[in-house]
């Protein structure tokens, strides 16, 4: 039974469009661009700057989806509620909503986290310092942007601001020191692998977007949503993807993408060298930190008012509930000690993948959903099935490339579907419970 889902708190509306254009970029810049150049690249050779494009593609069309179900159905329970409005609160939903949380909040989060501790530690630490440095500036980094997130969405939004006002800064002036003297050889399309790969390639340049499901979170803080929710979506997804297609021209124009794959995610940092020295690496690196922080940041605000809006349909245990014995913000205390334990235990070498894979599957989802609710939302239907169809042809693409390539991911992809399963399947037999007592009484 579909039907308005119910906010589980009334905040103050204090999240301006600029605001929420601002936590997506950060969200989207943080998560991907630097941990996922070396992946990217061992996949679509020098031709990444081609899958980022297409990646973008993806997301517009996806983001307009999000955006008109935004409008229609302000929520700061974002992509959740929107399937909510389309399937009603059934199975699907509710195994979709571990899904969503698991990919998009932990593993998306953890893995930023981790990218913020290498960073930190090559600037901090010096060369081969011991392992256990990452892990401090990695808990580090989600400790401070719990305490940010504790002190409401408006402090969010204001030091979303100055983080990636910093990293939009250092990105112009490395886009302007590297397109200005790329070799065009190495970037040439004869050197560029088959189509196929490079489609597959899009589920990896794809979770570099992820970020902008950020954006339908702060719907409900923001005063206008019919306004400002698709200027900040929009407007995200342009300054993103630009800034993502000219550093990918700017790196694999300046190293080989045997360097690229080999410099990993310190690549970035690595094709400044030429141009601007070892000041050019500490400067990207400090882009770096900043970035991944700003990400962490932003995924833990939606983490709040996601798990929040969930107890609220009984989708997840009532501890994820506002006012719960964890306190104001449960969601976000309960979000963070999973992305400690996850970022500090689990190898994420390859969860960029998982990530990537397990989000095309809950888009799809709520491209279902805008299909469902179209006439609702008075979006265009042509530009919802492109989402649709898009979403499902890059999925395929790269299920049968992993299926290939990398089995083992594949089967970590199934594991965490399985997962969600069964975690659907307890919540929902606690929350029986209840109610039979309470009906036998």
């Amino acid at each position: 039974m579909r039907g308005t889902v119910p906010e589980p708190e009334a905040p103050p509306r204090r999240m301006t469009a600029r605001g929420a254009l601002f936590l997506g970029v950060g969200a989207m810049i943080g998560a991907g661009i630097f941990a996922l150049l070396g992946e990217a690249g061992a996949v679509a050779g020098s031709a990444v700057w081609l899958s980022f494009l297409l990646g973008g593609l993806v997301a517009v069309l996806l983001g307009y989806t999000c955006a008109k179900l935004g409008v229609r159905f302000p929520s700061s329970g974002g992509l959740i509620t929107y399937l909510v409005e389309g399937f009603g609160v059934g199975r699907l939903v509710g195994v979709a909503s571990w899904l969503g949380y698991i990919a998009a909040i932990v593993i998306v989060c953890s893995m930023v986290a981790v990218s913020f501790g290498s960073y930190a530690t090559s600037l901090f630490v010096g060369d081969e310092p011991a392992a256990w440095w990452d892990n401090v500036f990695t808990s580090a980094l989600v400790v401070v942007m719990v305490a940010v997130n504790m002190v409401g969405a408006t402090f969010v939004a204001r030091a979303q601001q100055v983080i990636v006002t910093g990293v939009l800064i250092v990105f112009a002036v490395f886009i302007c020191v590297t397109i200005t003297d790329i070799d065009v050889d190495l970037l040439a399309f004869s050197g560029y692998p088959d189509v196929s790969d490079i489609i597959a390639s899009v589920a990896l340049t794809f979770f570099a977007y992820l970020g902008f499901n950020v954006i339908t979170f702060t719907a409900g803080d923001l005063a206008d949503p019919g306004r400002d929710l698709p200027r900040a979506m929009f407007g995200a997804l342009g300054i993103t993807a630009t800034v993502y297609v000219l550093i990918a021209i700017g790196v694999f124009g300046t190293l080989t993408v045997t360097e690229v794959v080999g410099y990993g995610e310190t690549a970035i940092a690595e094709a400044a060298r030429p141009a601007l020295g070892d000041a050019g690496f500490v400067v990207m690196a400090v882009a770096a930190l900043l970035s991944t922080a700003g990400a962490t940041n932003a995924t833990l605000y939606a983490a709040s008012n996601l798990t929040a809006m969930l107890a609220s349909l009984a989708l997840f245990p009532a501890v994820f509930s506002p006012g719960s014995r964890l306190g104001r913000k449960p969601g976000l205390l309960i979000s963070a000690a999973l992305v400690l334990l996850v970022a500090n235990l689990v190898d994420l070498s390859s969860i960029a993948s998982v990530g990537s894979a397990v989000a095309l599957m809950i888009f799809v989802l709520v491209g279902f959903a805008g299909w469902r609710r179209r006439a609702d939302t008075g979006s265009n239907p042509a530009i919802v099935a492109a989402a649709i169809g898009l979403t499902v042809v890059v999925l395929a693409f790269f299920a049968v490339d992993t299926l290939r390539e990398s089995p083992e991911t594949f089967v970590a992809i199934v594991a965490i579907a399985g997962l969600a399963v069964v975690l659907d399947h307890l919540t929902r037999g606690r929350a029986a419970a209840p109610a039979q007592a309470g009906a036998g009484s």
